[in-house]
Formats: structure tokens, C-alpha cells, sequence
């Protein structure tokens, strides 16, 4: 995950300096006030005034001089330092990471943020572990070896490709629902932000989650440079700031002047805020409670992994553990990552809420790719390649980064053999309800033997679309999808012509019935190739031509997947 999942973001010096830079703006602005006061004095409308007046009508001033500022967006990958080999001062091992729950075992396992004799890498493997908590990206001092590790999320090692030195053995955990995004209030579903713009930041897990979303929903993404492009109506245009705060800081800004942003996307509690105080404007239009694509595993120096396979080990074994003491016994250990963090333990509960730590079965059935009942290592990976296109110019393949080695040696030897992979949906309601509006609908054209509903069996096309519908299912705990079978309208003139009104109610009803029979050749193929999908997750329904997509007689001859999560 990037270390930009911050509580707070500004410390130390840095608030001295805003402090002194607010008295000084305090200063100029009495000034103005006095002197604009004057000039509404003369029965001219001043700037003061035309704000109240803004205010006045339900709304607060739009106020552009103090609206956030887009940067200028990245073209390409980041940059990193080049890649040398970290090498430890005094037996100590330095790793950075950000304030966030999904981290708690690392800190209960080492006992807290310093070096520590008593902590368990020192007495099961000799080492000693310095937690440093920062909220810049730290992928360039990982790489370039002035630090032994960090924690990133999957989706990040795609975009930083080969340049990135480093080695994943361990899956940390997933976050589910620190991460949202927030629309404005009509918006039903990720197809209805085609022509829409959101307010992001760029490389971190936010970002990939609504390019995962889009991609997913067939929605193209372009990034427009300033709140005054728009994109085409096919697309979701994205904005950038410098983090997540400011772009839901931005979007908040927009909804209460000009609205030129339909929503942002962030993570908790900047996401919040802006719905609390939208007055009903602005609302979640999803957040990955359920949907289990935000992956944080630790990413270790490259050089130095390679030089010290005992060490890899133990942090392996080391976080591993703290992450079992965190799960099993959360009371006893809750107030090390409290004290750490500076929350209290009902802040912190509330916060490790958010966060699935992983164990050992879970972490090797997240890089086997056998884990169904969340997103794999190597699935999310492709997932970031295929939503960022273009930008990852020269993708590499997710083997380049992942190492099992600890993880395999840890299970040979029977350690947390009583452990079991535990990922359920968080349920705010029984079941995802079809009654409502599915997260997404993604219309893929299956092919059938003509005029049949027999799938055809040499099309290999039909096995891949398959394969994407349990993706769907896989990376949702609870989520359902609803198969709408159609057919196209071309020959409803032709009936009409020759029976009338008459015939043209009874070829519906017939096409109703294949449109069907098509959706549910789907649903049982789907089974018969995915045996561990359980039925209850699959509905079918009949559209006939009801339903047209366009008047291309092609497209329309479809089975359209709605994805319905649980929120």
C-alpha cells in the first residue's frame, strides 16, 4: 500500500511554518476586510458580501482562490532512485510504514515502534526491528537501500515494473472499507460515471481501485489536467492532487460552488467527512468492505533478501505472529498499536475493523492464486496492468516480485497448522439485494450455435468470459451476479409485416424464452467450470429484445453480468 494512507498529514516543523504563514494571511486579510469594508460602504457589493450572499442561499461561496489545486499528472511510471543493496547498522533492521491498522502485527510483534531486545525477531532470530512511520512514498529508499523494507499494496508493483527491486514474501493483509469513493448523490452505479469527473491521487491504491472498477465495467479512463477539461461521454475523467485528503478536500470545495467534480475517490476519514457534510449531496458509492482488490504485503530490498533469507524469514514468521496475537487476541495486545499510532483503543478497534490481517494458509493460497473468497497476488496484479493501460509501458510479470520461500518453509515445519482461511462478507444486510442497483453491469457477447442456446464449444472466447464472472464472484465475499439474456430486434419489422401485432407477440415470447435459455447455458457452464461456486450466487433472467443495446444486431445478441456486492 502507499504510505500516503494518512490519519495525519502535517507534524513536526512543518506546522510551526503553517502556523506562522497563517498569522501572516490572518494579518493581510484583516486588512482587506477593512479596507473592502469601506468600499461596501459606498453601496458597492464588496467580496465579503457576495460570499455571505452565496452562504445565504443554502450554499456555501465557491470561493476558487481557496479551492485545492490540481498538480500536473505523471506521464508514465514514477521515477524511482536507482536500486543498491540495504545494509543493517548494528544488527537493526529499519522499516517504514504508514499509520494504519492493517500494520498492528508488525507492531505487536516487535513490541512497539524502537528496537527492542524483548520483541519476538529478537528472540527467535537474533535481529532487531526500528519502525518508522512516514506519510511520503518510500518506494525510492527501499529501492535505493536506506531501508530493509516497506509496505506497499499489490497494485503499486505493477506500476513500478522492473525498475523496482524488491521481494514480496508475505501478504500483510486486506483493507476492507478504509478505501470509498464518494459520488454525487444520483449516481447509481460505476457505468454512470462515463462522463463524469472524480478527484484522485495518483499511484496508490485509490487510484487503481476506481481504474479497477472502470475497467471492469467497460468505462474507459482519461486524466484530464485541470477541472476545466472535460472527457468524452464515453469516459471517467480523473483529476489529480497531491494525496487523498486534498482531492476529497477538492471535491468537497466543487460541491458547494461550480461542481466541476461528480465525486472523489480516497479512504477513511477524509472520504467520510465529505458525505457528512454534503447535506445529502454526496454519497458512497462503494467501498472495498466487500470488494477485496486492496491487497498490502511487504515489500523487502532486493539485494538484501537475496544476502539474508534467515532474516526474510523471521519477518515473515515475526509479522505473521503479531498478526495471529492481533486476531485471536485483540484485547491483550490492542493498546501496543494504540500507543504506537497515538489513538485511543477504541479508536484503534475501530480502525483494525477495517482491516483483514492475513494469516499463513491465507497468504499461501494468496500467492498460489488458489484463494477464492478475496483477490490472489497475481490476479490483482494483472488487474493493475490491464486498468492502467497505456501508463505501464513495459509490464512485467507478477513472478518477478513474489517469493514463497519463507512462507513454505514456515508451513513445513507445522507452524500455525491450526489456522484456516477465514474471509467472509462483512454483512450490513442479509444478501447483496437484486432489488437494488448493481455496483456495475459489463455486457459480454457469448457465442452459441446458431439459433440455439447451446454454448459454442470451439469459441474460446466463451471460457475466458466465464473466467471473468468468477472474478467477479472471487474477489466479493456475498456479491451475486444476475446473467440477463438477449437477443437482437432485427426482425421485428419483418414480423410485423407478415402477422401483425400478433406475431409480434408471440416471436417476443419466444425470444424471451432463448434469451433465457442462453442466460442460464451461461449460469451452468459457469458452474461446471467453477465447481466451488455456490448456486444461490447465480440468477438468471430472460430480456428477449426488450432490452437493445444499439442498433447493432451483433452487440445485442448478448448475455449482459450486473454484479451486485454486499455494502
Amino acid at each position: 500500500m502507499s504510505n500516503l494512507k494518512a490519519r495525519l498529514i502535517h507534524r513536526g516543523s512543518a506546522a510551526g511554518n503553517i502556523i506562522t504563514l497563517l498569522l501572516l494571511v490572518g494579518i493581510i486579510g484583516l486588512g482587506a476586510y477593512l479596507w473592502l469594508g469601506k468600499k461596501g460602504g459606498d453601496g458597492a457589493e464588496s467580496a465579503t458580501d457576495s460570499g455571505t450572499s452565496s452562504q445565504s442561499t443554502g450554499k456555501a461561496a465557491s470561493g476558487e482562490g481557496d479551492a485545492p489545486a490540481p498538480i500536473e499528472p505523471v506521464t508514465g511510471s514514477p521515477t524511482l532512485e536507482a536500486a543498491a543493496t540495504y545494509v543493517p547498522k548494528d544488527n537493526v533492521l529499519q522499516i517504514d510504514i504508514s499509520e494504519y491498522a492493517g500494520y498492528g502485527g508488525l507492531i505487536v510483534a516487535n513490541g512497539g515502534m524502537e528496537p527492542n531486545p524483548e520483541s519476538f525477531f529478537a528472540k527467535e532470530y537474533g535481529f532487531k526491528v526500528k519502525i518508522t512511520k512516514s506519510e511520503s512514498e518510500t518506494w525510492s529508499a527501499l529501492n535505493n537501500g536506506r531501508l530493509a523494507a516497506t509496505a506497499t499494496t499489490t497494485d503499486a508493483l505493477a506500476v513500478l515494473g522492473r525498475q523496482f527491486d524488491a521481494v514480496v514474501p508475505l501478504q500483510i493483509g486486506y483493507s476492507r472499507g478504509a478505501d470509498m469513493v464518494v459520488v454525487d448523490r444520483g449516481i447509481t452505479s460505476v457505468n454512470q460515471l462515463a462522463g463524469k469527473v472524480l478527484a484522485a491521487s495518483q499511484f496508490n491504491e485509490s487510484e487503481f481501485f476506481i481504474r479497477y472498477l472502470a475497467q471492469e465495467a467497460g468505462v474507459p479512463v482519461t486524466v484530464l489536467r485541470d477541472l476545466d477539461s472535460k472527457p468524452a461521454s464515453s469516459e471517467l475523467g480523473l483529476v489529480f492532487y497531491d494525496d487523498a485528503s486534498i482531492a476529497c478536500e477538492a471535491y468537497a470545495h466543487e460541491l458547494s460552488g461550480s461542481q466541476r467534480l461528480n465525486g472523489c475517490v480516497g479512504w477513511t476519514p477524509f472520504t467520510d467527512e465529505v458525505v457528512e457534510k454534503s447535506n445529502g449531496a454526496a454519497k458512497v458509492l462503494v467501498s472495498n468492505r466487500n470488494l477485496l482488490v486492496i491487497a498490502d504485503v511487504l515489500a523487502i530490498n532486493g539485494g538484501f533478501a537475496r544476502a539474508n533469507p534467515d532474516m526474510v524469514r523471521g519477518l515473515v514468521h515475526g509479522i505473521l505472529e503479531g498478526n495471529r496475537r492481533l486476531r485471536d487476541q485483540q484485547a491483550a495486545n490492542i493498546g501496543i498499536v494504540a500507543k504506537a499510532f497515538g489513538w485511543s483503543d477504541v479508536d484503534a478497534r475501530d480502525e483494525l475493523s477495517r482491516v483483514h490481517l492475513a494469516n499463513l494458509p491465507e497468504n499461501r493460497a494468496f500467492f498460489s492464486g488458489t484463494i477464492d473468497s478475496a483477490g490472489s497476488f497475481g490476479g490483482i496484479f494483472q488487474s493493475s496492468v490491464l486498468a492502467y493501460g497505456s501508463v505501464i509501458r513495459n509490464p512485467t510479470d507478477a513472478s518477478r516480485f513474489a517469493d514463497v520461500t519463507a512462507l513454505d518453509e514456515l508451513a513445513k515445519k507445522g507452524l500455525f497448522a491450526d489456522q484456516k482461511i477465514a474471509i467472509a462478507p462483512i454483512r450490513s444486510s442479509t444478501q447483496a439485494t437484486l432489488e437494488g442497483d448493481p455496483l456495475l453491469s459489463k455486457d459480454i457477447r457469448f457465442f452459441f450455435e446458431a439459433n440455439s442456446a447451446v454454448l459454442d464449444k470451439n469459441a474460446p472466447q466463451n471460457q475466458e468470459y466465464l473466467d471473468t464472472i468468477k472474478r467477479f464472484l472471487q474477489v466479493s465475499p456475498g456479491s451475486t451476479v444476475l446473467l440477463k439474456g438477449h437477443v437482437d430486434n432485427a426482425r421485428v419489422s419483418e414480423f410485423r409485416d407478415q402477422g401483425g401485432e400478433q406475431l409480434v407477440k408471440s416471436m417476443a415470447l419466444k425470444a424471451i424464452e432463448l434469451s433465457r435459455q442462453r442466460a442460464m447455458a451461461v449460469s451452468e457452464a459457469l458452474r461446471a467450470r467453477h465447481k466451488d461456486i455456490v448456486p444461490s450466487r447465480i440468477e438468471v433472467v430472460g430480456r428477449g429484445w426488450e432490452e437493445p443495446a444499439g442498433p447493432d444486431s451483433e452487440l445485442n445478441r448478448r448475455v449482459e453480468v450486473q454484479w451486485f456486492t454486499l455494502e
